[in-house]
């Protein structure tokens, strides 16, 4: 498949407006939009429930960005004005997770909001913003595989030059697989706080774990260690062994 789209959707004036922020926004306002309305069903306060996201939303954005740029520090330290570019894309899931929920923390502590309530209802939409955004490497023209023979894997598409895989798209479909299952895991009894998050933090990192192989412009610990790979062997393991602790030990369970 030869799919070659602008990355610009429009321009007014002096203004250049981006598909991959289109898609960053919409997939804030989506998740947003869930969200509070799930915290409605649980008893919480909107209002600082909302207060908490509007805080947390910047948080995310820097967080994902320094961690891009942290691990890019060869390129960006030759290049200053880059950093703040993030609509040349270039924004780690596991940074915006670090930035948001730090700042979440202290807010939910402030206004003695149960912290894995609320993670457990942010889980679907971050996971749903996730698939969103990842629509927006598509037409940035950036986070896919290396370079496959196009008869032997008809799903290739033409980027950079080359028929490649479309890990973006395999990441997105991932996503909503995993989106499914916490909606369908939400409705399930017996559930402790905290076991959605978890799930979502795992069953992410598995998809995440695999076809970051794939992926030719990968952030390096080492010139042989993907650093997506390892954290999210981190994540697999203390998640799986969180889940096993509190389910066989006891904790309590959610309202």
């Amino acid at each position: 498949m030869n799919y070659i789209f602008d990355p610009i959707a429009f321009r007014v004036g002096p203004f250049t407006v981006y598909w991959y922020g289109i898609l960053i926004a919409s997939a804030i306002f989506i998740g947003t939009f869930l969200a509070t309305k799930e915290a409605q069903k649980q008893g919480i306060n909107t209002d600082q429930f909302l207060n908490i996201i509007i805080f947390a939303l910047p948080a995310a954005i820097i967080g994902a960005r320094l961690y891009y740029v942290i691990f890019n520090w060869s390129y960006y330290s030759q290049h200053y004005s880059e950093i703040p570019a993030v609509w040349h894309g270039g924004l780690a899931i596991h940074g915006a997770l670090i930035g948001a929920f730090s700042v979440a923390y202290f807010l939910l502590k402030r206004y003695k909001i149960n912290f894995w309530l609320s993670a457990d209802i942010v889980a679907p939409s971050i996971i749903l913003g996730q698939a969103i955004g990842r629509w927006g490497n598509f037409f940035n023209q950036e986070a896919y595989g290396y370079e496959v023979d196009p008869s032997q894997l008809p799903w290739a598409m033409y980027i950079d030059g080359a028929y490649r895989h479309p890990t973006f798209l395999y990441e997105s479909l991932w996503d909503l697989g995993v989106l499914l299952f916490l909606l369908w895991l939400r409705r399930r009894r017996n559930l402790k706080q905290g076991d959605i998050f978890i799930s979502y933090a795992v069953l992410y990192s598995v998809g995440r774990f695999f076809i970051e192989g794939f992926r030719t412009d990968s952030l390096m610990l080492t010139p042989y260690i993907r650093v997506a790979q390892m954290v999210s062997l981190i994540i697999i393991v203390l998640g799986v062994v969180s889940l096993f602790i509190r389910h066989r030990y006891g904790h309590r369970q959610c309202p």
